[in-house]
């Protein structure tokens, strides 16, 4: 039986994985960012997809193919070990009965995070569904789970679509006319009429066969190949195809799967595959805050130069680091270069100017455990740097944020000669008592400039 922690801990994954719906969204988005275009639909308009293709074509100037890849983006289904997230919350719900005091509360706080996640999942898989996403207020009244919606998103024509739509439509006429009346005959009649109306919504579902959200045999073995780099990094095409089941195994081959490597976004390091599980990829930020704390660097050179970076060795970490490039989207490669010690290669993914250093530190700030105390110092020191270098204070201050970064760096190391770096350690906590962000914020909210402190 899952622990409450291990439920805690599930909850915090689908809050995450709620932040960015980047993988299931990929298709749609790389289509506008090529583009440059929004998707948009007339309110009210019910097409069927022949026609909503059309529209999209002669509108934006596109083929078929990118219209009808605009309109089948649709977000994945969530699991968390294989369960469903309304199944994992029923089973949360039982363990809190079981629960006292900080435990219970604890894991209503969870639910409650978990529950919040997985509506914002089903707003995102609403919105997929163009040509019923105006509707959205009155069909959260229907009943409906994730894989109805899975079936609205396959209803192809227009007369089915209509059905949907009349449904939700006379239920909202119904409340409409019904608010504010007291009971009676006619609110009693409008009631028949909203039930009715749900009635019709969950026939009209009813009638889109189970069969037609299955996923394709291609859907399968992408799948399969996924899940199978993500457990076993470095894993070659023979050994993948070796693990498939013994059906999947006899309709592909290890040269087919190499040609389905390369459209599904897995790295490969001469023959060996790796890929970045979805959920880290969901949360980037978090996750890159996390590789920093432990195997990267927070640091500035004798020139008030900022310098970010993170390092791994060996052809695993060599992976890693373009996956990290890709997902990340800037920062500078270093792959295949000597160790001190000669060892194994190393591999760095460095941030050097400015802007990259504030985009980074800014979106990974929250989740920074051990250099949230360096990415601060660095945030205000480019910040000094854009506007502030003819201020009176800014080269004393620069020459204390020097001073603190070298003491967040090396305050752990035994022994470390601070003497050496002209560094008092009774002074630190005045250095760091006079941060200038609070300045910079009062100066900047009255729209002025500063050259002297008063």
């Amino acid at each position: 039986m899952p622990t409450a922690e291990q439920y805690r801990e599930a909850a915090t994954q689908m809050s995450r994985l709620a932040e960015l719906e980047q993988e299931e969204e990929e298709a749609k988005e790389n289509v506008q960012q090529e583009l440059d275009i929004e998707l948009k639909f007339d309110f009210g308009e019910v097409l069927s997809e022949y026609d909503e293709i059309n529209k999209i074509s002669n509108r934006y100037n596109i083929n078929a193919s990118k219209a009808r890849d605009m309109l089948n983006s649709f977000p994945k289904e969530y699991t968390v070990e294989d369960n469903s997230i309304p199944d994992l919350i029923k089973t949360m719900r039982k363990t809190r009965r079981e629960l006292k005091g900080e435990q219970r509360d604890k894991m209503s706080k969870a639910i409650d995070t978990m529950i919040d996640a997985y509506t914002d999942h089903l707003y995102k898989c609403i919105d997929a569904i163009h040509w019923l996403s105006p509707y959205k207020s009155t069909l959260f009244k229907m009943r409906f789970n994730e894989k109805d919606l899975q079936k609205l998103h396959k209803m192809k024509d227009i007369s089915s679509r209509r059905e949907v739509v009349d449904a939700l439509c006379k239920y909202w006429e119904a409340e409409i006319e019904q608010k504010d009346m007291a009971y009676g005959k006619e609110y009693a009649t409008l009631s028949k009429t909203m039930s009715s109306a749900k009635k019709e919504f969950r026939d009209c579902i009813a009638k889109v066969s189970s069969q037609s959200i299955t996923k394709s045999k291609k859907e399968r073995q992408e799948d399969f190949i996924i899940k199978t780099v993500c457990e076993f990094q470095g894993i070659g095409a023979r050994e993948i195809h070796e693990r498939m089941p013994s059906g999947m195994h006899r309709t592909c081959s290890p040269h087919v799967i190499s040609k389905m490597i390369k459209k599904l976004d897995i790295v490969s390091v001469d023959g060996a595959y790796y890929k970045l599980p979805s959920e880290i990829k969901k949360n980037i930020w978090a996750y890159t805050a996390a590789f920093i704390d432990s195997d990267g660097y927070i640091t500035l050179d004798r020139n008030m130069n900022p310098r970010v970076g993170l390092v791994a060795t060996g052809e695993r970490g060599k992976a890693f680091m373009m996956e990290m490039h890709k997902s990340i989207g800037f920062g500078r490669m270093h792959l295949d270069q000597k160790s001190p010690q000669d060892t194994r290669l190393i591999n760095r993914l460095n941030f050097y100017s400015q802007s990259d250093v504030t985009e980074l530190l800014t979106k990974c700030l929250p989740h920074f455990r051990l250099k949230k105390g360096n990415a601060e110092l660095l945030l205000e020191l480019i910040r000094m740097k854009k506007s502030y270098k003819k201020a009176d204070w800014y080269k004393n201050r620069c020459d204390e944020i020097f001073k603190l970064m070298k003491w967040e760096n090396h305050k752990d190391h035994v022994g470390f000669d601070w003497a050496k770096e002209n560094i008092n350690l009774d002074d630190i906590q005045k250095y760091k008592d006079n941060c200038k962000i609070s300045l910079m914020d009062e100066i900047e909210q009255i729209g002025g400039t500063v050259l002297k402190e008063e």
